[in-house]
């Protein structure tokens, strides 16, 4: 048996909204978009992708799952998605972690990790 990771859904008060603000800020492409789904991936043709769902209820409680984001330049790309409208969250991972703890317009949290160690 074999599996192909083909997407990850994020449930979305505003799906469009939501894909665009990602779709943005990770520099993809949209592949799908209606009224209650939006889809982005790297490329047309490259997977993982994130599909936006609508759900029609506000999040409510830290995400169980969130991505991980390893940049070249740690501050910067914070920077870059503070001014995009991200948010710093704090989930209790303390002033000395080597992250840094961001949330999207609809609350939901990723990271912002150190540089790779050379």
């Amino acid at each position: 048996m074999s599996l192909e990771w083909e997407q990850v859904i994020v449930h979305s008060v505003d799906p469009v909204a939501l894909g665009q603000w990602w779709a943005t800020a990770l520099g993809w492409v949209v592949v799908y978009s209606s009224d209650d789904e939006f889809e982005i991936r790297p490329e047309p043709d490259r997977l993982p992708g994130l599909d936006f769902v609508r759900l029609d209820e506000a999040k409510k409680s830290k995400s169980r799952l969130h991505l991980d984001f390893r940049p070249e330049d740690q501050d910067a790309e914070v920077a870059r998605l503070v001014a995009h409208g991200a948010q710093r969250v704090d989930i209790g991972q303390g002033e000395q972690a080597s992250w840094v703890v961001l949330a999207d317009p609809e609350g939901n949290e990723f990271c912002i990790l150190s540089q790779r160690r050379q």
